[in-house]
């Protein structure tokens, strides 16, 4: 049976190897060329073709002009070294910021005593009325056995109705007065709420101002929301936050926790439907400890996304089983040697062991995974054994420990066998020269020699990744870097290993190295672009050398000449 065809039809089948032609040319060309540079993993090629935010092209330069056209971009990088953007795996850069969290800065290395000028000078800055907020002091100061007063007694002389609260450096301990714990209902008598302390006066037992991890988080949340002009002020810093991240040549950010009953999502959103993200980020909303698990399992459902097409990225959530060694919270196989909690001779957890396995598997059938702090060996135990739990039960998410400052040597082949990512901060000069002298007191001296020993874990060939915790850590990956070679037999054996720690391995620990990572045809154009080939630096010169661009999906996100 004849079939007849209209016209068109007709037109369009005699023309259709030419379109189809056409087509593939219009496919081949770049919107942006790079060109004349030095390409980090491909010896023989000197230029990167680009179209709609992705690389199709990686060679000669003579091979890349069958890629250009009319219209296309070409930039000539001088020698310049393309890298795959930076990956900071665990980064605050929404609070580090910020002016949201206080402007009340006191000083680190102050005496409980000598706090009280910059205290004053608070005072006279501050509002008459709502919360004041601030940051930076020393928990060991504060504490000091020969201070006269307690930190409540100093604070409230200075602050007697408005009420205060303070963040020590790590977030993990706050300075309240009497007002803010009226405020948030804390007495003497008052039970403390999972994963947090409250500290009283060992002689009076009375409340002495200071709380610890959970107990400081939950007065903090009631400050940052009785903030006026919060929205703004939040956004403002989220801006700062990417504009020095961009600087350091970071392109993709793990958030290093969303705290989402304090309106940050919403900011997130608005930067996302604006255009301003200058980095693909995977927000990590935050597991309240002391709240039930229903609720906040609804609301993640809500906001959960594996679109990678998207800049903003919401499959992995944030979650402590620990707190830190400093303040005895960090959870650990034996007992403290000292401690600012006697009653806590192991330390606390935010989120119980069993809980832990509920949590995972039940995140697990929304889409998530979980990015989970753990300081102790005792936490990382923990939260291996829920991972274990969580992985026998079905589940093929990336999981990631973060800190991981203390580790059982039976625990450490864990780290490969069960697919879990270990990521490391050593962007301080403390950890670079394996000093760890602070934690002595609490944790002797065999114990503190054993911290922050990345070479054990990836001698396993376990995934391990290099991270910021910016503002705790220097933000620039390449301190990191030369850091994590610097500490010698402690660290990572060569340069390769630490860029790949930055880069490959932090975007499978994010679960989207199928998108970026590394300079390859079909990912997302995400470069840092350096002046010097650090392959071929010392550390220290490493450290030092500069980021002249960064390209986040084609598009360029920071440029030193502008």
């Amino acid at each position: 049976m004849n079939k007849i065809y209209p016209l068109a039809i007709i037109a369009s089948l005699i023309m259709s190897p030419y379109t189809l032609a056409a087509e593939l040319n219009q496919n081949k060309q770049a919107d942006m060329i790079f060109t004349n540079a030095k390409i980090y993993g491909h010896d023989n090629a000197n230029a990167i073709a680009v179209r709609d935010g992705n690389i199709i092209f990686v060679g000669k330069a003579a091979d890349v002009n069958a890629y250009r056209a009319k219209n296309t971009e070409v930039i000539d990088l001088e020698q310049a070294i393309v890298m795959p953007g930076f990956i900071d795996n665990h980064n605050h850069v929404f609070e580090a910021a910020s002016e949201a969290g206080g402007n009340c800065e006191l000083d680190m290395d102050a005496s409980l005593e000598e706090q009280i000028p910059y205290l004053k000078a608070c005072s006279k800055n501050a509002k008459s009325d709502g919360w004041l907020m601030g940051y930076g002091f020393s928990l060991d100061a504060v504490l000091a056995d020969d201070n006269r007063y307690t930190p409540l007694e100093v604070i409230d002389r200075i602050f007697p109705t408005q009420p205060v609260v303070l963040m020590e450096q790590t977030s993990h301990s706050m300075w309240v007065n009497s007002a803010a714990l009226k405020l948030a209902g804390i007495t003497k008598n008052s039970p403390e709420p999972q994963g947090g302390k409250i500290l009283k006066d060992e002689e009076s037992g009375e409340l002495n101002g200071i709380l610890f991890d959970n107990a400081g988080d939950i007065i903090m949340e009631m400050a940052w929301n009785s903030l006026e002009n919060q929205f703004n002020q939040s956004y403002d810093g989220l801006m700062n936050g990417l504009e020095e991240a961009a600087a350091h040549g970071i392109t993709t950010i793990g958030d290093g926790r969303l705290y989402w009953k304090r309106g940050w999502y919403d900011v997130w959103q608005q930067a996302e439907k604006d255009g301003d993200l200058t980095a693909r980020v995977s927000l990590r909303p935050w597991i309240y400890p002391a709240d039930s698990m229903a609720p906040q399992l609804a609301f993640l459902k809500t906001i959960q996304s594996s679109d990678k097409s998207r800049l903003l990225l919401v499959d992995q959530v944030k979650m402590y089983s620990d707190g830190i060694f400093i303040n005895g919270t960090a959870k650990i196989l034996a007992p403290y040697d000292d401690t600012y909690i006697p009653d806590e001779p192991f330390g606390i957890n935010y989120i119980e062991p069993k809980q832990m396995q509920g949590w995972l598997a039940a995140l697990d059938k929304l889409g998530y995974s979980a990015h989970i702090h753990a300081i102790g060996d005792g936490a990382v135990r923990e939260s291996l054994n829920a991972i274990e739990y969580a992985r026998n039960q079905g589940s093929k998410k990336p999981y990631t420990l973060t800190h991981v400052e203390l580790v059982n040597p039976k625990d450490v082949p864990r780290f490969e066998k069960l697919d879990v990512t270990a990521d490391f901060q050593v962007g301080s000069d403390y950890v670079a020269e394996h000093d760890h002298q602070w934690a002595e007191a609490f944790l002797g001296k065999a114990r503190t020699h054993s911290m922050m020993n990345l070479k054990p874990i990836f001698d396993t060939g376990a995934n391990v990744t290099l991270s910021s915790d910016w503002n705790v850590h220097d933000i620039n990956p390449l301190v990191g870097i030369a850091n994590s070679i610097k500490m010698g037999e402690t660290g990572l054996p060569n340069v390769y290993a630490a860029i790949d720690a930055y880069t490959i391995n932090a975007a499978d620990s994010l679960g989207i190295s199928d998108i970026t990572g590394s300079i390859t045809v079909g990912k997302s154009a995400d470069f840092a672009i350096l002046e010097q080939d650090i392959t071929r630096l010392s550390h220290d010169a490493i450290a030092r050398t500069q980021i002249l661009m960064t390209v986040l999906q084609g598009n360029i996100v920071f440029d030193t000449e502008e």
